[in-house]
C-alpha cells in the first residue's frame, strides 16, 4: 500500500512518555501517514507497548529496533529511513506530543527543493506527566488557558500554542532562530534525505540531527520556518547519555561539513 508520509521518530525506554506521543498521532487531521518508531535499544517494556497500541490505533506503525549499545540514535535513525514507505518524511521525537494539525502543517507547506524546520513547546515534568490520554483526544493539553492552570508560566515562547494567522506568519518570519534541521520537527523529501546518505552514524548526541541539514544546505536546498504553525510539547526528562567528548566530537564533525561544504557522508546508509 502506498503510504504519503512516514513519521519518525527515536524512542529508548521510555514507554510512558511514547505512549502519549503515538495517541497525539492518531489525532491528526492529515491520514495518509505511518509512524516508524526508531527504538535505540529499549527493553521489552517498549515493545510491549507497541504491540499493545497496534489494535487501538488506526495507522499502521514499524517498530525498527536495534540492541543497545549506548547512544547510537543516528543508526536507528537510519535503518527507519530505509524501512520507510512514505515520498516524504517527517522527523519528530519520542517525547514529543503533536497537535492534531502537525502533519497538516508539514504537508501543505512542503516543498521541492526545501526543507521544513519547526520547533517545540517544552513542558515542566509536572505537566508532562499530567496529561492524559484524554487531554490528548480533546487537545486539552495545547490550550493556553489549561497549561497555565496547571502551572506554565507566562513567557514569550507561550505565542507558540497561541499564535494564528498573521501573528502566526509574522513570527516564523521574523523570529530571531535560524531554520535549521531539527531533529523534534523537521521534515524532507526522502530521496534528498537519501541522497545525503542519511544521519552520520559517527555522530551521537549534540548536533547530530543539523548536521544533516547543513548538508542538505550545501546541496543548495532552503529551509521553510514553520516554527509557530507545527506545534509539538516535548515532554520533559534527563538527557543521562550527554558527555562533552559527545559534543566535542560532534563540532568538530560538523566544522568539516560546513568547511569542506560536503553534500553527503560517507559514514550514512550506504557505507
Amino acid at each position: 500500500m502506498k503510504i504519503d508520509v512516514s513519521v519518525i521518530f527515536t524512542t529508548y525506554n521510555q514507554p510512558e512518555w511514547l505512549e502519549k506521543v503515538l495517541w497525539s498521532f492518531e489525532e491528526q487531521t492529515y491520514r495518509d501517514f505511518e509512524v516508524i518508531i526508531a527504538d535505540d535499544g529499549s527493553g521489552e517494556d517498549t515493545a510491549d507497548l507497541i504491540e499493545r497500541l497496534r489494535g487501538q490505533l488506526s495507522y499502521p506503525i514499524q517498530h525498527v529496533w536495534h540492541p543497545d549499545r549506548g547512544f547510537q540514535k543516528t543508526a536507528i535513525l537510519n535503518k527507519a529511513i530505509v524501512s520507510s514507505k512514505g515520498e516524504y518524511l517527517v522527523f519528530t521525537d519520542g517525547d514529543c506530543i503533536a497537535r492534531n494539525d502537525f502533519l497538516q502543517v508539514h504537508v501543505s507547506k512542503r516543498k521541492k527543493g526545501c526543507f521544513l524546520s519547526g520547533g517545540y513547546f517544552k513542558l515542566s515534568m509536572h505537566i508532562s506527566k499530567l496529561i492524559s490520554r484524554d487531554d490528548i483526544e480533546t487537545q486539552r493539553c495545547f490550550d493556553i488557558d489549561w497549561l497555565k492552570s496547571n502551572g506554565l508560566k507566562a513567557s514569550f515562547k507561550n505565542n507558540k500554542i497561541t499564535a494564528k494567522g498573521f501573528k502566526e506568519k509574522l513570527l516564523n518570519r521574523f523570529t530571531p532562530t535560524t531554520a535549521t534541521w531539527n531533529g523534534h520537527n523537521a521534515s524532507g523529501w526522502k530521496q534528498d534525505i537519501i541522497e545525503a546518505n542519511g544521519f552520520d552514524e559517527r555522530m551521537q548526541y549534540g548536533g547530530e540531527d543539523r548536521e544533516l541539514g547543513e548538508r542538505l544546505f550545501n546541496k543548495g536546498l532552503k529551509a521553510i520556518q514553520i516554527r509557530y504553525s507545527a506545534i509539538c510539547l516535548h515532554l520533559d526528562h534527563e538527557r543521562g547519555y550527554v558527555s562533552p567528548e559527545m559534543i566535542e566530537n560532534n563540532k568538530q564533525i560538523r566544522a568539516l561539513t560546513k568547511k569542506n561544504k560536503v553534500v553527503r557522508t560517507a559514514f550514512g546508509i550506504s557505507k
